[in-house]
């Protein structure tokens, strides 16, 4: 008997339900505004997969899977644990995650009518989940990212769901790019912060100008095969403990 699963209320309660027109239009303009509001590039996805439920017509849960050549594969955001075990293999099982998502390295939309139709082999019959519509939102030659939406009933994803969800998609790209360029330069920043501490720290230490100290830091950095950043943080971390030492010799 396939389990029944309760989806949570969307926290989205200003976007109509499976809109059309202008209707539409007025929905993926909210939806693209909360995307680019998200701090992260996992609040991205978090708010994707909710806001996908309450976009795409016939969606009851979604869910944000990355699968790397050679099948491997990580749930990255989910409305409800069903979506997460729906993307992941079931131990001594033998269910693959997704029949069809082989398909997405080269085409953008894959669509699961009945998970049953093939005897049920599969996690998504395993789980009550009948329908699928698989959208592709990144793809490289070792990576693959994938938003799906999934249904209890078998048929639930027509032309309107994948013409709207190849739309909501578009949106969610630009947005994951921009928070991970946001991620990325905050990241360096604080690096680069970090690094200056350390290199003061040093040219106090060891007598030397900044060059000759930052020098110091990439020749350390590389004889302990650690990441300079990682280096720098143990220098200023040791520093303002009592009496530890980073780096000591050049």
């Amino acid at each position: 008997m396939p389990k029944r699963f309760v989806v949570a209320a969307s926290e989205f309660t200003d976007l109509p339900r499976f809109p059309v027109g202008f209707e539409l239009a007025e929905a993926l303009t909210s939806a693209a505004r909360q995307l680019h509001a998200t701090g992260t590039p996992d609040d991205t996805l978090n708010a994707a997969v909710e806001l996908a439920v309450r976009l795409l017509p016939g969606a009851e849960h979604a869910g944000i899977s990355e699968i790397q050549r050679g099948s491997r594969l990580r749930t990255l955001a989910w409305t409800d644990e069903s979506v997460r075990f729906a993307a992941e293999p079931r131990h001594g099982g033998g269910r693959e995650p997704h029949p069809d998502w082989e398909q997405l390295w080269t085409t953008p939309v894959v669509r699961t009518d009945d998970s049953e139709a093939d005897g049920g082999n599969n996690a998504l019959s395993g789980l009550g989940l009948r329908s699928a519509l698989s959208l592709r939102l990144r793809a490289d030659r070792r990576r693959l990212t994938v938003l799906t939406a999934y249904a209890r009933k078998p048929q639930a994803f027509g032309e309107d769901a994948t013409r709207i969800g190849r739309l909501f998609t578009a949106h969610v790209s630009i947005a994951l790019d921009s928070a991970t360029v946001r991620e990325q330069l905050t990241e360096a920043m604080r690096t680069r912060d970090l690094i200056g501490q350390a290199t003061g720290i040093l040219m106090e230490r060891l007598d030397i100008d900044a060059a000759g100290a930052f020098d110091s830091l990439v020749k350390a950095s590389q004889r302990e095969n650690v990441k300079l950043r990682d280096l720098a943080r143990r220098i200023v971390d040791a520093n303002t403990g009592a009496g530890g030492r980073g780096v000591g010799e050049r």
